[in-house]
């Protein structure tokens, strides 16, 4: 009870950092998005990209996202603005699942649909597109799913280099000794991201091929 008094009182400051949570959230799993779907596209396309681009991605993975924050401190445009900071990193952490799953759905499209498409004289753009894409959509957003659910994890220690959103509580909490501030920072965080994983699981099914 106390924890849901606390949340009440000070609804106005965890509806703020709620949405600063989204907006990291939001924005870097778009540019993970617009940067993944097409380095999926091209190890599936060109195979001897596959190890690079995978094994970068998972380097990535492998490193503590504290010391990636640390890393890009310096960086003077990025410095600058700790959103932009934060923004990076998570879009940097997103990348593997959306990358993978791209390839796995694209390379697991039956050979004889992308054969029948081209006995069709589609070119290997509109197989693409109209073909290996739309069957392969449903693989390609659990990739996201998996990407968002992370980002809204890894999001709370974007709050050590002053980013905002929801870990500004826990940080605060931690510090003070105060389990009442660490969870008015992990229950709504938790809550966006089952809530995230449901509507995107939901997409999935929707759209999942018959």
């Amino acid at each position: 009870m106390n924890f849901l008094h606390f949340i009440l009182q000070n609804r106005g400051q965890v509806l703020e950092l709620t949405l600063e949570h989204l907006w990291l959230v939001g924005v870097s799993t778009l540019l993970a998005v617009l940067v993944g779907i097409p380095l999926g596209i091209m190890i599936a396309r060109w195979p001897r990209w596959n190890k690079p681009v995978l094994a970068g991605a998972n380097i990535i993975q492998t490193i503590p996202s504290l010391a990636l924050f640390g890393f890009l401190l310096p960086v003077p445009w990025l410095g600058d603005r700790v959103d932009r900071l934060a923004i990076l990193a998570l879009t940097l952490y997103a990348l593997l699942p959306i990358i993978r799953n791209t390839y796995t759905g694209i390379r697991g499209v039956d050979p004889a649909v992308v054969e029948a498409g081209r006995g069709m004289g589609l070119t290997d753009r509109q197989l693409l597109f109209q073909v290996e894409l739309p069957l392969a959509f449903s693989v390609i957003l659990s990739g996201v799913r998996v990407a968002v659910v992370i980002s809204v994890g890894l999001a709370t220690i974007a709050a050590a280099i002053g980013a905002g959103g929801l870990g500004e509580f826990i940080f605060r909490g931690l510090a003070m000794v105060n389990n009442q501030l660490i969870l008015a920072g992990a229950v709504p965080a938790a809550i966006l991201a089952l809530s995230a994983d449901f509507a995107v699981s939901w997409i999935e099914r929707r759209v999942r091929p018959q």
